[in-house]
């Protein structure tokens, strides 16, 4: 987490959720707002086809880049919102492992939604990320 990122605990909630329940920005800062990470490989296939912790670790790999590319990482993002193609919650919890573990120490606010499709052929999983860096 960066001086720019701060997470905020709420103790009067419970403390289940691996993230913190909030974040701020901290001023002055720059917004970062990637798009949803998909499991893509860099010419354009959809890796691990039913795996969902495989599109996991490749979606990861890709909002790292993304993020890498605006000038930014995962230790600066301010929220995510992870999609998992499943009805199975089995599914959405070995995605959330993978997300998590890819995050560290870093546990920004998440949404963790089963979704009835994704965009590409044979996709499971997909992880919008919003960062803030200094100026």
């Amino acid at each position: 987490m960066t001086d720019t990122v701060r997470l905020i605990r709420a103790p009067q909630l419970s403390d289940v959720a691996e993230y913190a329940y909030a974040a701020e920005v901290v001023p002055p800062a720059r917004l970062i707002f990637a798009a949803g990470a998909c499991p893509l490989d860099a010419e354009g296939r959809t890796v691990a086809p039913g795996d969902p912790a495989g599109q996991a670790r490749q979606v990861m790999a890709n909002l790292d880049a993304a993020l890498a590319a605006a000038g930014a990482g995962l230790a600066d993002v301010v929220r995510t919102t992870v999609y998992v193609a499943s009805g199975d919650r089995a599914d959405l919890v070995a995605v959330w492992q993978v997300v998590r573990d890819a995050f560290g120490d870093h546990d920004p606010p998440s949404t963790l939604l089963g979704v009835a499709v994704l965009g590409y052929p044979e996709q499971l999983v997909e992880v919008e990320a919003v960062a803030a860096t200094p100026r």
